[in-house]
C-alpha cells in the first residue's frame, strides 16, 4: 500500500515530479505537452485533465454536491468544503513567518504577507492607483465606473460597496 509507505515509483522525465500511480504520472504528462483530452460538450472549452473538466461542468449545471453537515451550505469543489470546514473547526494551517499570525486560507496569507512588504501588486487601470489585495482594487473601479452592483430587494437602494450594503441590511432586522 503506497498510501501508507508514501513510495512514489512512477516519475517524469521531464521534470522530475514523482507519483504514487502511473495513471496520475500520465495526466501530469500533458502539463508539459500542452494537450488537452478532455473537451467541454457545452461550450467546447477543453481540459488536460478529466477531475478539471468535471468541475467545470458543475458551472454549467449548477451543481453544488459537497454539502456542509454542520450548517448545510453547499459547494461545488470538494477542497472549498475543506475550506469552508475551518470556519467550524477554527483551524488556521496557514502561518505568517513574519508575526506568527495564523489564516484559514493560504490565499489569505499570501495577502497578509503584503502587510510586512508593502507590495501593491493590483494597479487601476484608470488612475494608476496601486492596491494589496484584488477585491480593493474591484471596489476602487467602480468610483470610475459608477457602478452601485449591491442591490437591497427590501427597499430598492443601491450601493458601491459590499460593507456598506450588508450594514445597510442590518438596518432592515
Amino acid at each position: 500500500m503506497r498510501v501508507h509507505t508514501g513510495e512514489k515509483p512512477y516519475t517524469c522525465p521531464q521534470c522530475g515530479k514523482s507519483f504514487k500511480r502511473k495513471d496520475h504520472l500520465k495526466g501530469h504528462l500533458n502539463v508539459h505537452t500542452g494537450e488537452s483530452h478532455f473537451t467541454c460538450k457545452q461550450c467546447g472549452k477543453s481540459f488536460k485533465r478529466k477531475g478539471y473538466l468535471k468541475v467545470h461542468m458543475s458551472f454549467h449545471t449548477g451543481e453544488k454536491p459537497n454539502t456542509c453537515p454542520q450548517c448545510g451550505k453547499t459547494f461545488k469543489q470538494k477542497g472549498h468544503l475543506k475550506d469552508h470546514m475551518r470556519v467550524h473547526t477554527g483551524e488556521k494551517p496557514f502561518t505568517c513567518q513574519q508575526c506568527g499570525k495564523g489564516f484559514k486560507l493560504k490565499g489569505t496569507l499570501k495577502d497578509h504577507i503584503r502587510v510586512h512588504t508593502g507590495e501593491k501588486p493590483y494597479t487601476c487601470p484608470q488612475c494608476g492607483k496601486t492596491f494589496k489585495r484584488k477585491g480593493t482594487l474591484k471596489d476602487h473601479v467602480t468610483i470610475h465606473t459608477g457602478d452601485n452592483p449591491f442591490l437591497c430587494d427590501l427597499c430598492g437602494k443601491r450601493f458601491r460597496y459590499k460593507g456598506t450594503f450588508k450594514y445597510h441590511m442590518s438596518l432592515h432586522l
